[in-house]
């Protein structure tokens, strides 16, 4: 489909006014097409060579307003590294519309009423971050938003230091934009019973729509989304990804990834990694994620039990860790070729163990993965210990690991097969990125194209960026980063 054939449907304005801005974008200067994702315009029935127009560009950088939109950005609450923040929403977001329910929206896009102290801008780094990352995470199967192009320009953003950096915008596509902070703005001030009964009939209609004529759909909706967030948490943890700031105006009421800032993946394996410097108390560390994905599921709780049955949210969010944890058990027996089936307590003890053992051996989290599905014998551990600093806490563990796999009498040529399934070759890391964000900076957009490749095919072969799959360099290993963006 051609862009101008392209019709957008606005369906927020149904609420009042005080939760949302009308407005129109405020272009950066002289902007330009750094990428965009193929994958991500089929969503939208876009002809991915319109990204190549300059009307495109007009489009993301707001100078262009497609058929049905109306640009606006939305009002939220939230809780902020546990204290609470009457009167957040989108300070540099604006929502264009949706096409076949994805909802666009451009990040960076100037000022809104939401923007407190921010320009309402996003620095180039962020953005490259961001637009390769959703895309890898969606390769890998990890329920996420998505990124379907990223402009550059010449417009300068003054951050750290007062530092001047280029603007950017991402154009990101969502099943829905709604927040666990939406529900807590819409439940202060008037009518809340009636802005909540609207607010969650659309998130239903949205994202749930199977429970549209169910009775109880408000408990339902929740006790879904409590399986959906379990769920998403053990694939984060089983990936060894970190989201570096889980606040509730950052965690999704459809169940997925949203707003990549400090994020990581696991370079060296450490339980209470914390990849967020400004998290100084480690409020968002590996090992704390699903624990405060629960907390943040509590908070939603308390602004639906004003229109339903509050006991029986509590009474299933009881059973939030335990979805989580069955989850991540049946992801990590995968990851490490198991059939959790055969003997289910036995390999929850092997994983536990497999923790430790990669702790204190020192050693690449998902490059250990990739080593052991590439094992040509359960005889020779050389190719996996050869990587650890420490091999003794590894070796012990291979050796347990061995006697599961022949007391299970499982054969290594189908373990290989389910462990490719779910064991990518290249995991994109800080570091990857930070190389392509220095090139960007410079002019040079390749990088950010060849790692947005590699990052849409973790499973294949990328013979010139081999060392891209080996572990990372003891001088980049899970280095902190900035909330600035």
């Amino acid at each position: 489909m051609k862009l101008d054939e392209l019709e957008l449907n606005i369906d927020y304005f149904e609420f009042d006014k005080k939760f949302y801005q009308t407005l129109d974008a405020t272009p950066l200067n002289s902007s330009y097409l750094i990428s965009y994702s193929k994958s991500a315009c089929d969503l939208i029935n876009l002809d991915y060579r319109e990204c190549e127009s300059e009307a495109f560009v007009k489009f993301v950088n707001g100078e262009k307003v497609l058929k049905g939109s109306i640009p606006y950005s939305m009002a939220y609450a939230g809780h902020q590294f546990g204290y609470f923040v009457p009167q957040l929403g989108d300070g540099r977001a604006i929502n264009l519309g949706s096409v076949n329910n994805w909802h666009l929206q451009t990040k960076g896009s100037g000022l809104t009423r939401y923007s407190r102290q921010g320009d309402g801008r996003a620095v180039l780094r962020s953005s490259i971050r961001e637009f390769i990352i959703s895309e890898h995470m969606y390769a890998l199967g990890i329920p996420t938003t998505r990124a379907l192009a990223l402009l550059g320009s010449e417009h300068k953003v003054y951050r750290d230091y007062f530092k001047a950096e280029k603007g950017a915008i991402v154009l990101r596509l969502s099943p829905s934009w709604v927040r666990i902070g939406t529900f807590e703005f819409f439940s202060r001030g008037k009518e809340v019973q009636k802005n909540l009964m609207q607010l969650t009939d659309y998130v239903i209609k949205q994202s749930f729509p199977h429970l549209i004529n169910e009775n109880e759909r408000y408990e339902k909706f929740f006790f879904e989304l409590v399986d959906k967030t379990a769920k998403l948490m053990a694939q984060w943890m089983a990936y060894g990804f970190m989201h570096g700031v889980m606040n509730t105006d950052n965690m999704s009421v459809a169940g997925l990834t949203i707003d990549y800032g400090p994020f990581a993946f696991m370079d060296f394996f450490e339980k209470h990694c914390i990849c967020n410097h400004t998290d100084s108390e480690g409020r968002y560390s590996f090992n704390n994620q699903p624990h405060i994905a629960k907390w943040n599921l509590e908070i939603l709780a308390y602004s639906l039990g004003k229109i339903c049955n509050f006991s029986k949210l509590m009474a299933y969010l009881k059973n939030f860790i335990s979805i989580h944890q069955n989850e991540y058990l049946k992801i990590m027996n995968k990851r490490v070729g198991l059939d959790s089936s055969l003997s289910g307590d036995s390999n929850l003890d092997l994983i536990v163990e497999l923790l430790d053992a990669l702790e204190m051996s020192r050693s690449d989290y998902n490059f250990f993965f990739w080593q052991l599905t590439n094992l040509k014998s359960h005889e020779d551990f050389s190719s996996i210990l050869d990587y650890c600093v420490y091999k003794e806490p590894m070796a012990k563990w291979l050796e347990k690991y061995k006697k599961i796999c022949e007391k299970q009498n499982l054969d290594i040529v189908k373990m290989q097969i389910t462990m490719k399934e779910v064991n990518p070759k290249y995991i994109i890391k800080n570091y990857m990125l930070q190389e392509a964000i220095q090139k960007a900076e410079d002019g040079d957009f390749t990088l950010v194209n060849d790692l947005l490749d590699i990052a849409q095919n973790p499973f294949g072969e990328h013979k010139k960026f081999e060392r891209y799959s080996k572990p990372t360099p003891n001088k980049f290993v899970n280095l902190q980063l900035s909330c600035s963006s």
